[in-house]
C-alpha cells in the first residue's frame, strides 16, 4: 500500500516540477552578455581595490613596526 502512495507522490512532485520549469523566463543572449560583462568587470575592479588597500595596510604596518 505504501509503495503505491509513494509512487503517486513522486509523480505529482515531478508534475509540479515540470510546471515550475515552464514558468521560468530565460533572458536573451544580449542581456546575458551585458550582465556577465558587468559582473566580471566589477569583480576585477573590486579585487584590484582590495589588493591596493591590502598593500597599503601592509606598508603602513611594516612602517610602524620598524
Amino acid at each position: 500500500m505504501s509503495g503505491k502512495v509513494e509512487k503517486n507522490h513522486k509523480k505529482s512532485w515531478f508534475k509540479g516540477l515540470k510546471s515550475e520549469f515552464k514558468k521560468i523566463v530565460w533572458t536573451d543572449k544580449n542581456t546575458l552578455v551585458k550582465q556577465t560583462t558587468a559582473v566580471v568587470t566589477v569583480s576585477v575592479l573590486l579585487g584590484a581595490l582590495i589588493s591596493i588597500v591590502d598593500a597599503l595596510l601592509k606598508y603602513g604596518i611594516d612602517f610602524l613596526v620598524k
